[in-house]
């Protein structure tokens, strides 16, 4: 079974994307055609995203879904013309919410993602800038770390870094493991005055592998045996420092972030 899903939004559709691809991930065996439609926020683009989705409805001859978060009510209506299945994600709350607050909501667009707390959004830019100039031991400056993640080549440390700093403003630096690191199975020194602050990556040997091929085909640095060996010899070193690792073979990023900010005890709220 395959059904079309468009995530509309009057601002970037961020939040629309993020709740909806949740709602759907727990319909398995269903493909979903998805389509995002940010900055709907007048009526004649959302008379524009009615006639597309129309147009789609009539070529599947299946009822699309339509995942929205656009505050004004006006244009909603415009967009239901279309004959969607209208999943509104501020609709089973705003009336509680007004109810309990004694206001009505403004209905204002583009204010999820706005500049709202410019202290924060500063932060979140520093901290960005502070993983990039950190990132794969480029700068060993590690005493304004939030946290600064271990492990091999490819096993997820980039990522998860310039996640927690662009979505929670967490100062995260990472640090590879060379071979000489793992063939010494000691802490490098530059680390060891930061243990309390250091977390383990890990992830499967094939996949990695996988990875690195495509980085490096045909290069000993991608063989199997290469890096099984290197991940053996960093999960000793990890349990000899007593340092708390995580595998993220299937695990998302959001997800290692939220699991390594739990054992750090930060608690940070996104955007």
């Amino acid at each position: 079974m395959q059904r079309t899903v468009f995530f509309i939004s009057d601002s970037t559709g961020i939040t629309a994307e993020t709740i909806g691809n949740s709602i759907l991930a727990q319909f398995e065996g269903v493909q979903f055609d998805k389509h995002r439609l940010p900055f709907t926020d007048n009526a004649h683009k959302a008379e524009i995203a009615a006639l597309r989705i129309k147009t789609k409805y009539a070529q599947s001859g299946q009822r699309p879904i339509v995942v929205n978060t656009m505050a004004e009510r006006a244009l909603c209506e415009i967009v239901a013309t279309s004959g969607a299945l209208m999943l509104d994600v501020f609709a089973p709350f705003i009336g509680p919410l007004e109810d309990e607050l004694g206001t009505k909501r403004t209905g204002l667009v583009n204010r999820s993602h706005g500049l709202v707390d410019f202290d924060k959004y500063e932060a979140r830019i520093n901290a960005t800038n502070y993983a990039l100039s950190h990132d794969d031991g480029i700068d060993v400056n590690y005493a304004e770390a939030d946290l600064i993640l271990v492990g091999v080549s490819r096993s997820g440390k980039t990522p998860t870094c310039l996640y927690m700093a662009l979505h929670y403003g967490v100062s995260a630096a990472n640090y590879p493991l060379t071979d000489e690191d793992l063939e010494k199975l000691e802490l490098p020194a530059r680390l060891r005055p930061y243990r309390d602050r250091l977390y383990g990556l890990t992830i499967d040997p094939l996949r990695l592998a996988q990875i690195r091929e495509q980085r490096r085909a045909g290069s000993r640095y991608a063989t199997l045996q290469q890096c099984r060996w290197e991940l053996e010899q960093a999960d000793r070193l990890m349990r000899q420092a007593g340092i708390p690792s995580l595998n993220t073979t299937h695990v998302s990023i959001e997800e290692i972030a939220s699991k390594i900010f739990d054992r750090f005890g930060i608690e940070r709220t996104m955007f």
